[in-house]
């Protein structure tokens, strides 16, 4: 995988981390925030766009199922603010990631 990929994962990783913490009183993360880890984990590996994707919001293909987009945005609305105290050089990297957007032109080709 490739270096954005890995850092992508950390970054999921870190926020559920912080959300099952913080917002749910939990010292380690619970069996479903594992899987939910665990299922945008293989998500990342098997992204088609690998180090050239936009950020998944930009994204013109939609890999999660309904209920992980669901639940995933549900934790990073909570988690994006606080990120800042708790890992600013990743929210900061985060952050300008995610202003990156596909050149129009190139419609973010596909690595075979």
């Amino acid at each position: 995988m490739g270096k954005k990929i890995e850092r992508q994962k950390a970054t999921i990783a870190l926020m559920l981390r912080l959300y099952c913490k913080h917002r749910l009183g939990l010292k380690e993360m619970d069996e479903e925030h594992l899987r939910l880890l665990d299922y945008c984990s293989r998500r990342l590996d098997r992204c088609r766009w690998q180090d050239a994707k936009p950020a998944c919001k930009d994204c013109p293909v939609h890999c999660y199922a309904p209920a992980e987009r669901e639940k995933i945005r549900e934790i990073m609305r909570w988690t994006g603010p606080r990120m800042i105290l708790y890992a600013p050089i990743e929210t900061l990297r985060h952050f300008f990631e995610g202003l990156r957007k596909c050149p129009q032109q190139k419609k973010c080709v596909q690595k075979d």
